[in-house]
């Protein structure tokens, strides 16, 4: 079994595939927006290997100027399952995803 402490950022799309034969445990997510005055919401799905959408946050507000961690909790993440984000207005938000990735060998 590998154990990779990973990071992935975006600007807002398609934003994490867990890889096949691992499991994810996401440790941090934190969202930032940089307008210097407008808040701006954030929508957090989960895609599982189904194709099932789960709302992990649905429009979350991210004041102005701020950065702002989602989680309290590490999130499980299975094989194939695929992490998603949307924000209300283009350019507004960055996020950075940090994730330990647990390979079956």
């Amino acid at each position: 079994m590998a154990n990779r402490y990973k990071n992935s950022k975006v600007d807002l799309t398609t934003l994490y595939t867990v890889p096949a034969e691992t499991v994810s445990l996401v440790k941090s997510f934190l969202v930032s927006n940089d307008d210097a005055s407008n808040a701006c919401e954030i929508t957090v799905t989960l895609v599982n290997s189904g194709g099932t959408i789960f709302s992990l946050f649905k429009q979350k507000d991210i004041a102005a100027k701020t950065t702002t961690e989602l989680l309290t909790q590490p999130l499980v993440c299975d094989e194939s399952e695929v992490i998603k984000v949307q924000a209300e207005n283009a350019n507004d938000l960055h996020v950075v995803l940090s994730y330990l990735e647990i390979t079956r060998d």
